[in-house]
């Protein structure tokens, strides 16, 4: 079972720099506008599909 490295780097820093801008958005109220929280939680499902794809076997 081959796992992707780059995959999951890349995956892991999307998941941590997502959730970081959706966490700070909820810490400052309206001070993070729409469209980054928008981005964030756009991260947050793609770091999550880069992780759960990373191997050879057939993603859940």
């Amino acid at each position: 079972m081959a796992t992707d490295k780059r995959k999951v780097m890349l995956g892991a820093v999307l998941l941590v720099v997502s959730s970081a801008l959706i966490l700070a958005a909820g810490q400052l109220g309206a001070g993070v506008p729409v469209f980054a929280a928008t981005l964030a939680a756009l991260g947050l499902a793609a770091g999550a599909l880069l992780v759960g794809t990373s191997e050879d076997r057939r993603p859940v």
